[in-house]
């Protein structure tokens, strides 16, 4: 976490503990400042504080955007993009058990969607879509600009998760066509445990946790004011720095990728596709991405092998799966996240740690 937002934490933690629920001043002084993290939430994609519904982090949010919206739509078509975040897939995986008719949005080796899986969606019986709008392990930055249009003109949803994306690319959820963005304080160095689902006025969800009614009905639970506290600080600095933090990170992306290209056998996943700043995957045929990641952690670097939400399950990437590459190079993957911390020193000292652990 960014040491302000542990600061603008810590009265919620200890003297200011109301319930912001409650009518006392102790209840009123922790809504007043949910409601003010809930216009910097807002800031940060571009629309109105009354469209922010806390949840506790991203999963939380992709769930009650997709099995919310299957509870108040007819039973019909639903496309989900071929490399979304176990989050994602498994609530569809769950509604096609209950009789929904789920489609997959194919990518190309770059990992961006192709135009013929939106011509062959059965657009009649299409309820909604849900695509990310940045990969959690290659970083693409996927273009939905045409399957929001698509979406609108035959009367469906979009849905996109855009945990990753947010902070490190402008985002503007009132003019950018889709109904629905997930978000996540600890990708912005907020705390873990909390999120957020923006909605469109228009979209109706069914809740997924009955009770006290909080979060407009959707989300009931006396809520984490501390963490959506520090989730708003978050916020507010990815606002004001994104700018700045994207060059720092995309000029050490390019360092750590000029010198893997240094190294004989290596593959820079959607090397040539749009990237965030930040990410970088690449791989090694006949390298076990995992063991690698133990040998580079006992030499002090945490890096994944795919999905933080997936990892220790020793298969390929079902990412890198469906963009086309072979299981071997697949299952090599490991993926470097970059921010505002670190410098070029770490970079190097990383890339001589990697050339160590080759040679052995």
């Amino acid at each position: 976490m960014d040491s302000r937002v542990i600061e603008s934490m810590q009265p919620f933690l200890g003297n200011f503990f109301g319930n912001p629920s409650s009518l006392y001043r102790l209840g009123r002084l922790s809504r007043s400042a949910m409601d003010a993290a809930r216009g910097q939430v807002a800031a940060l994609v571009g629309t109105e504080p009354s469209k922010v519904i806390f949840t506790s982090g991203g999963t939380e949010a992709n769930n009650l955007a997709i099995r919310g919206m299957a509870g108040k739509l007819p039973i019909g078509v639903i496309a989900i993009g071929a490399t979304e975040h176990p989050s994602v897939l498994a609530p569809a995986e769950r509604l096609h058990k209950l009789g929904w008719d789920v489609r997959t949005l194919a990518v190309d080796t770059d990992g961006e969607l192709t135009q013929q899986s939106l011509f062959d969606l059965p657009l009649a019986n299409l309820r909604f879509a849900s695509v990310m709008l940045a990969n959690n392990e290659t970083g693409v930055i996927q273009d939905v600009s045409a399957l929001a249009g698509l979406m609108r003109e035959y009367g469906a949803y979009l849905h996109c998760d855009a945990v990753q994306a947010a902070g490190k690319i402008p985002l503007d959820f009132n003019t950018h066509g889709a109904h629905l963005f997930s978000l996540s304080s600890h990708k912005i160095h907020g705390p873990k445990g909390a999120g957020a689902l923006v909605i469109d006025k228009s979209v109706e969800l069914a809740p997924l946790l009955d009770g006290g009614g909080q979060e407009r009905g959707l989300r009931s639970g006396t809520e984490n004011v501390a963490a959506i506290v520090g989730f708003g600080k978050a916020a507010e600095l990815a606002l004001a720095e994104l700018e700045s933090r994207k060059t720092h990170c995309y000029k050490l992306r390019k360092i750590l990728e000029n010198g893997l290209a240094q190294i004989h056998g290596v593959t820079i996943f959607a090397e040539n596709a749009p990237r965030l700043s930040n990410t970088v995957q690449f791989g090694f045929s006949g390298m076990d991405g995992e063991a690698l990641l133990m040998m580079l952690d006992r030499k002090g670097f945490a890096v994944s092998s795919g999905s933080a939400c997936a990892s220790g399950a020793g298969e390929p990437s079902p990412v890198l799966l469906a963009m086309g590459m072979d299981a071997d190079i697949a299952k090599s993957a490991i993926r470097v996240s970059l921010g505002q911390d670190n410098s070029e020193a770490d970079i190097t000292a990383f890339l001589a740690a990697l050339q160590a652990i080759l040679r052995l």
